[in-house]
């Protein structure tokens, strides 16, 4: 069975929803600017369209997009590290793991009482398929750091 256009009942091409959609969340623009950016390109929708596109079709170019960065980071040498931070909640101390990408974008946090680098460095990789070949404590570091105790 073929799978279904989820551009079918419109009307307006795929290409110029795409392209109304991606101005949208790509710049720092509002949907009244998205609109009168089409309209200088001759493409008379309102915003309330493009703000209905936005909707219906965002998280489905999110996922495109996620696809295709997952695909070029197999090709590559895709990297990335856990990184540290103490945080303050409801007045103690508590300790925030992040897997961090080659990007700096956090990939999973996991948040804990006690100063447990043996489970933070687990973590990443209980619910992920990639290798734990590539982790470090920071970008660049060719060997672990020493835990200091004292």
């Amino acid at each position: 069975m073929t799978q279904r256009s989820p551009f079918r009942y419109f009307k307006t091409s795929p290409e110029i929803i795409r392209l109304a959609v991606m101005l949208y969340i790509r710049y720092p623009l509002s949907l009244r600017n998205v609109e009168d950016l089409l309209h200088e390109r001759g493409i008379e929708v309102s915003h309330e369209t493009v703000r209905y596109w936005w909707n219906r079709f965002g998280p489905m170019f999110a996922a495109e997009i996620r696809r295709r960065r997952v695909g070029a980071m197999r090709s590559s040498r895709w990297r990335w590290h856990l990184d540290e931070v103490f945080v303050k909640i409801n007045g103690k101390t508590h300790y925030l793991w992040r897997a961090v990408d080659q990007d700096g974008e956090a990939l999973e946090s996991y948040v804990t009482k006690t100063r447990d680098k043996p489970a933070a460095l687990r973590f990443p990789g209980e619910n992920k398929s990639q290798p734990q070949a590539g982790l470090h404590e920071r970008p660049g570091a060719e060997r672990p750091l020493q835990s200091c105790t004292g």
